[in-house]
């Protein structure tokens, strides 16, 4: 990876939130309508607050027979990890690497710790060598 490329040079600008108080199923038609199997959770004060994906829905929601009307995106908010906006591209590659993620948001902390996007296996398989993408699939999906 090219060492002076940063997080902003590498994500997906423009992620769409789903607010903490918002449904589940709100959740799922967001993704529907998105084409994307995750969403920022923010809270309303327009934090970061987690992030939901798909299978969070199926596993956490529906396999346990609750309603995804009545049960809300806070819920599963879980443990975030996020970059910095300026940080170096490879130190978001390791982040991802050592918590075993497939997205990671990006936060622009001079600019006021606003969500501007997030970085995804595609921005990588876009940024990375051959190898370093074998590497990271090795990393992020083996299991513990």
């Amino acid at each position: 990876m090219n060492r002076n490329l940063r997080a902003r040079d590498i994500m997906t600008e423009g992620v769409t939130c789903v607010r903490e108080n918002q449904s589940l199923l709100d959740a799922s038609r967001m993704m529907r309508d998105l084409n994307v199997g995750c969403l920022p959770i923010c809270g309303s004060d327009q934090r970061l607050q987690g992030l939901i994906t798909d299978r969070d829905i199926v596993i956490k929601c529906c396999a346990e027979g609750k309603d995804p009307a009545r049960m809300l995106a806070g819920e599963l908010a879980g443990t975030l990890h996020w970059i910095d906006a300026d940080s170096n591209a490879q130190e978001a590659v390791d982040t991802m690497e050592v918590h075993q993620i497939k997205r990671l948001p990006v936060i622009d902390v001079a600019g006021g710790r606003r969500l501007v996007g997030m970085i995804t296996e595609a921005n990588l398989a876009i940024n990375l060598s051959d190898e370093d993408i074998a590497e990271f699939a090795v990393r992020v999906y083996a299991a513990n």
